[in-house]
């Protein structure tokens, strides 16, 4: 008898989340080696109902694609070349500071994170909003388990997060000195304890590039990009709502919360749709990046 894998209902199947040519050469290798009916059967108990979902929206970005393309402000504003000016970015050792409002804070480095909790393997759709988005298997563990260990105290309402401030390796700091560095960006408690909510330390099955926010960054796959701090350094309980770099320049552009919501627009432009990366078609954009299946419970007043 067959194993059957339950899936979170927020997971994308391979079948909807795979170039064609590489699903279809899996399934003539799962074929050939006796194992296309239970995969076939795993793929109809377990996958979720995508009908709402545009097809281009669920096809993995490719990956040059998505490590070329990457808006870091601290190396520069140009998306195209942070990946030319990382060399000199050193990740390793490195060192992330868990404290503030919690029983047991710690330093701890980001390979020891990796060790304690493993990592797995997630699909999530990622949008910007700047209206383009990507699909990216990342690697990773979600952000409940650095909570848990912490054990926050009950004043602790918010998470506090930190990226690298090193302007000897990052040269677009120097250049934005009106800025309030070190990029810092916050979610709920509560939203920072949710299942989708994800430390990813790799993509596309290897170790996270410098340019996407090695070697530890964050995923919150309902929320706009910037939400996603890249190269974290500290991970902070607070009891107040806490200044993010973005919100802090513009909070009219760039709120606090800054759910994926079409329906309410960008000061500057429509955000009902979007480009996916390597292609010109306007994609449709969903109630929370298409997850509002497990986040709308979140914002009910």
């Amino acid at each position: 008898m067959a194993n059957i894998i339950i899936r979170p209902d927020w997971h994308i199947p391979e079948s909807e989340a795979t170039p064609e040519g590489v699903y279809r050469n899996r399934r003539k290798f799962l074929k050939e080696s006796g194992f296309l009916g239970a995969a076939a059967l795993m793929a109809q108990a377990c996958s979720p109902k995508q009908d709402s979902v545009d097809p281009a929206a669920l096809i993995v970005t490719d990956e040059k694609l998505a490590t070329t393309y990457n808006n870091f402000y601290e190396f520069t504003t140009s998306k195209t070349k942070v990946v030319d000016l990382v060399g000199d970015f050193q990740i390793d050792p490195w060192m992330v500071e868990v404290g503030g409002l919690c029983e047991h804070p710690r330093a701890v480095t980001s390979a020891d994170l990796i060790k304690e909790y493993g990592e797995e393997e997630r699909i999530y759709r990622f949008r910007c909003v700047e209206a383009w988005a990507m699909t990216v298997p990342w690697n990773g563990f979600p952000l409940s388990k650095i909570i848990e260990a912490a054990k926050p105290k009950s004043d602790a309402k918010f998470v506090r997060f930190v990226t690298a401030n090193n302007p000897e390796e990052m040269p677009g700091i120097a250049k934005r000195p009106n800025y309030p560095w070190p990029y810092t960006e916050g979610l709920t408690l509560e939203e920072a304890m949710h299942d989708l909510t994800f430390v990813a330390t790799g993509m596309y099955g290897k170790p996270m590039p410098k340019q996407n926010g090695a070697p530890i960054r964050l995923v919150v796959p309902w929320k706009y990009g910037y939400k996603s701090i890249k190269s974290i350094v500290a991970i902070e309980f607070v009891s107040q709502q806490p200044k993010t770099l973005w919100n802090t320049l513009s909070a009219r552009e760039y709120p606090f919360e800054s759910n994926v919501e079409p329906h309410v627009p960008h000061p500057r432009w429509s955000q009902e749709t979007h480009r996916m990366l390597g292609s010109r078609q306007r994609v449709k954009t969903l109630l929370y990046n298409g997850y509002a299946d497990q986040v709308a419970k979140l914002y009910k007043a």
